[in-house]
């Protein structure tokens, strides 16, 4: 898509570092350079401001990607876009059917009303759960990391959806300013809201979760 617009050799393409390290790579077989802005705390994508903040003369495109069956403002980026003559691509995610959607939703709900001592998703804007994203921060504390083996300790298939945000890698190391990327890197972790999980399931990731959430300092 981007080769199909004339993007190449000179230009700059403005990307998340939040994941997704196929989308820089895409702009730089396309010849063009991935510039990284951050991500809006919320729904774990490109922020507009960070946007707007990252335009060059050389900017040419911005790649948006939906995150977590949560939806980027897309709307205000197209306006940056149109503001400042850049083409706006979208990556979203592959969709659920309607009645998975609606029990991984049930789901979402009841962990939502039960998690103690981490901080549940915003369940805003049409939300689908294709993963239940929690932050859990360090503090001084148990960290994340600590917290996904203790939880695996207890039978909770939960994982790190982000290990390593794309500026920090090797290929595409850079200095840059991401303090929402770097914490949401650091803190985030995908709890399973499967439509197969039973009652007994659910409960289970509850119990084994507020017994370690409870030794958490207040995160808001």
């Amino acid at each position: 898509m981007l080769r199909a617009a004339g993007v190449g050799v000179g230009d700059e393409v403005i990307v998340p570092a939040f994941g997704n390290v196929e989308v820089a790579e895409a702009v730089t077989l396309a010849g063009a350079l991935p510039v990284f802005a951050d991500i809006d705390p919320l729904t774990y994508c490109l922020d507009v401001t960070a946007v707007e903040a990252a335009v060059t003369a050389r900017s040419a495109a911005v790649v948006v990607v939906h995150r977590f069956g949560r939806w980027a403002d897309i709307r205000r980026l197209r306006e940056v876009g149109q503001r400042h003559g850049l083409l706006v691509l979208e990556q979203g995610e592959s969709e659920a059917p309607y009645d998975e959607i609606a029990q991984r939703r049930q789901r979402a709900s009841y962990l939502d009303a039960k998690l103690r001592g981490v901080r549940t998703p915003d369940g805003g804007d049409g939300h689908t759960y294709q993963q239940y994203v929690v932050r859990v921060p360090g503090n001084g504390r148990p960290d994340r990391d600590v917290f996904a083996r203790a939880l695996r300790g207890k039978g909770v298939d939960c994982r790190v959806p982000v290990k390593t945000p794309v500026h920090r890698l090797p290929e595409f190391r850079c200095w840059v300013s991401l303090p929402e990327t770097e914490t949401a890197a650091d803190e985030t972790l995908a709890l399973p809201v499967d439509a197969a999980l039973t009652k007994r399931e659910m409960r289970r990731i509850v119990s084994a979760c507020n017994a370690l959430g409870g030794l958490l300092q207040p995160a808001f």
